[in-house]
């Protein structure tokens, strides 16, 4: 589910979901960029990233960086030719599962996180200005989240020839859930809200209740997420 916010007049985020009897794949992109750029930038790492993935031929890894290289080159080719797109670029948190193996990259501050026996825990780390002070010990978490640098990230796809992605290998356990989202999610509510969302109540109505939490606490941006939910091996 994703929705433009409070504040917000365009959506400039964009979510996937795609699932058959081999692979589940989940995207997120928060984009950014003059106009409608980010909106731009969004939808075409989005889907040249799944395109990539549904065409495999190549390890899971070797899949996924494949898939980022591409997308990264697209959006930075249509960003440099297109005057009006000039400079957007779009974070990406995204998974590829096959059978209990999940994939998880990310570029920028959308995250991925993982609900299992009643606790949550972050997989990524943000590409952030706030989360290069928090490793250097220069502020604290709990400073992080008010910081008025929060929203710089330090990678994003489309803004550089080249960019890395970081790449994580879960092994997940039935039962548990996978929640991916933009900052517009998390900015909004705590680890313990985030928790509250997916598990009070049925797991198909968890995106309507994180969406609608975010938005009564204001939504100052975009809010976009997606939930996976693996019942006995099987992805919903």
């Amino acid at each position: 589910m994703t929705d433009v916010g409070c504040v917000r007049r365009q959506n400039e985020d964009k979510c996937y979901i795609y699932a058959d009897d081999e692979r589940t794949i989940g995207i997120v992109c928060d984009g950014m960029g003059g106009a409608n750029a980010g909106e731009v930038a969004s939808a075409m790492a989005a889907d040249i990233f799944a395109r990539t993935l549904l065409e495999g031929g190549h390890p899971p890894e070797e899949l996924i960086r494949l898939g980022l290289e591409q997308a990264n080159q697209e959006v930075y080719r249509y960003s440099v030719t297109h005057a009006e797109c000039r400079g957007m670029g779009t974070t990406m948190v995204a998974v590829l599962i096959l059978g209990l193996d999940a994939y998880i990259l990310n570029v920028g501050d959308s995250r991925c996180y993982c609900v299992s026996a009643g606790s949550i825990r972050q997989m990524t780390q943000d590409h952030s200005l706030v989360e290069e002070l928090v490793r250097a010990g220069t502020i604290t978490p709990e400073q992080a989240k008010t910081h008025p640098q929060r929203n710089i990230i330090t990678r994003a796809i489309g803004t550089e020839r080249r960019i890395a992605g970081d790449l994580f290998i879960h092994r997940i356990r039935p039962g548990e859930q996978i929640l991916l989202c933009s900052d517009g999610l998390c900015n909004e509510l705590t680890d313990r809200e985030l928790l509250f969302g997916i598990t009070d109540g049925p797991v198909e109505h968890a995106c309507q209740r994180l969406v609608s939490a975010a938005l009564g606490k204001g939504a100052r941006d975009n809010v976009s997420v997606v939930v996976i939910d693996l019942q006995d091996g099987t992805e919903q």
